[in-house]
């Protein structure tokens, strides 16, 4: 039940902002009302037994029996954390936009508590065919959300995105739809009960053209395109871009994660042999991604389209350690979930809030802004160590533990992902020295005002980041506990996942 309410709460209370009147009523209201709902996720959490690989907090209510279509919503080590995070996310990104958003104020508002329901579906929904109508109704609030609340190209950022999205998820359809009928022929009924289809055995041969094969690349393409992968990466940085701060966040902090685990929950359990024979592709792709997106960043003039580009390049390395398909690997990839959520997530909160003083995100104008706001720029570099993986941040645990999965499988694979560490730094801190430090430029100097430091408000957003940063970091089995015996049974049975 708990589930279900973290579900259907964002919807009423989205609902119940129709009838509040006064933005500063709005804004309150989301806030108290996404903190509640953290709480929530936190009762949940406490619920949940470690040292089980099964789903827990079940709730199953049949929706369409003739098609074994029902609500089935559950979690389990791959997901849990995934809840809470994006519980944690909604009332961050509340408080950032609390001066940003100034227009269609209550429609923002209930734009991102739908897309916190809808986020939080994908992650618990046991049912493929619910979890692809919350993994597709996520897409019509960040429509909004950017299209609406956008920057100045955010039409076109937002067809991109929609487009490129749903045409993914089409190919997802059409698998579970064929999955559904495997499971009629084998089982003797109909079932869209995930843990029903695990058991469904898909023929595979060396051939392309096989069931298994062509169901693998229908899955793998839409949750690739979600990460997003290299090549079909090209909407991210366009949105990102455009969107407002709070749709940055969201998309960067839970919104990538929904294909990353869509891998973990369908595709490596579902299709065992044809991860085995084409899970090179992605390993490669993944290794492409860190060091392309590497790469990219280094000379973008734009700092958010820098953010956007090593977001890219981190999510590599969470692709690349769930083909590894080892204990490390994919400890390593839950991990990096939560710290790029975090870490990328905060690099957004913090470009927001400049631009809201600047209106530009252009390096090359600033300089000496570590004079100008001491206090911005420590949070800022503390985040940067994150992104950067600097041991004691969350960062480094993710990025380690994926490293070592991938030198164990292959020494070649793990020496050129290594280098996107070294790209990392590299325009990340060059990015640091041009912004904060040298000679002041134009937006610092004070020709276009004095620029304020961070207020009461805009800290109490970032302590949580800072806080979870050094958390992750200092004490990372409180988190790397809890996916442990989920991946082990992954890992143990991955021939045979029923």
């Amino acid at each position: 039940m708990i589930l279900t309410l973290l579900v259907a709460l964002p919807i009423l209370f989205a609902l119940m902002l129709v009838l509040i009147k006064g933005d500063r009523a709005v804004r309150v209201f989301s806030l108290v009302s996404s903190l509640g709902l953290f709480v929530l996720s936190l009762c949940a959490l406490t619920q949940f037994d470690r040292a089980s690989a099964d789903f827990q907090l079940t709730q199953y209510i049949p929706w369409i029996p003739n098609l074994g279509i029902s609500y089935f919503v559950g979690v389990d080590g791959f997901s849990i954390l995934l809840v809470v995070l994006t519980s944690l996310l909604t009332p961050i990104v509340i408080g950032a936009s609390w001066t940003a958003i100034e227009d269609r104020v209550k429609g923002f508002h209930i734009a991102l508590l739908i897309l916190q329901a809808a986020v939080i579906g994908s992650f618990i929904s046991i049912d493929t065919v619910l979890f692809y109508l919350f993994f597709e109704l996520s897409l019509v609030p960040m429509y909004f959300i950017v299209g609406i609340w956008g920057g100045e190209n955010r039409i076109y950022a937002t067809y991109k995105f929609f487009i490129y999205t749903m045409a993914g998820s089409v190919l997802m359809l059409a698998g579970i739809a064929y999955m559904m009928i495997q499971a009629k022929a084998q089982i003797g009924y109909y079932t869209a009960d995930v843990m029903e289809l695990y058991k469904v055995t898909i023929p595979f041969s060396d051939g392309f053209f096989t069931a298994q094969t062509l169901l693998f690349f229908a899955f793998s393409i839409a949750f690739a395109i979600k990460v997003p992968v290299f090549p079909v990466h090209t909407w991210l940085p366009d949105a990102h871009v455009q969107a407002p701060t709070a749709g940055s966040v969201i998309l960067a902090g839970v919104m990538l994660k929904m294909g990353t685990y869509g891998f973990l929950r369908f595709v490596l359990p579902m299709f065992p042999e044809a991860v085995q024979h084409y899970g090179w592709v992605f390993l490669i792709l993944g290794v492409i991604g860190i060091v392309y997106g590497a790469l990219v960043a280094m000379v973008q003039v734009d700092v958010k389209k820098l953010v956007a580009y090593s977001s890219v390049s981190h999510m590599g390395y969470v692709i690349l350690g769930l083909f590894v398909i080892s204990l490390y690997g994919i400890s390593g990839s839950i991990f990096q979930m939560l710290a790029h959520g975090v870490s990328t997530g905060g690099l957004f909160l913090m470009v927001g809030m400049i631009y809201e003083r600047t209106h530009s995100r252009e390096i090359s104008k600033y300089g000496g802004l570590a004079k100008a706001m001491p206090i911005y720029t420590i949070f800022f570099l503390i985040i940067t160590f994150s992104s950067i993986a600097v041991p004691m941040t969350n960062g480094f645990v993710g990025e380690f533990l994926i490293l070592l999965g991938t030198f164990e499988f292959n020494a070649w694979l793990g020496g050129v992902a290594v280098t996107g560490v070294v790209l990392g730094a590299a325009y990340m801190l060059w990015m640091v020295k041009k912004v904060f430090f040298g000679e002041a430029g134009e937006l610092v100097d004070g020709s276009h005002g004095e620029l304020k430091d961070l207020n009461v408000r805009e800290v109490a957003v970032l302590v949580p980041v800072v806080v979870l940063i050094f958390w992750m970091g200092l004490l990372p089995n409180h988190f790397l506990g809890w996916s442990e015996a989920s991946i082990k049974h992954l890992v143990d049975n991955k021939n045979n996942y029923a």
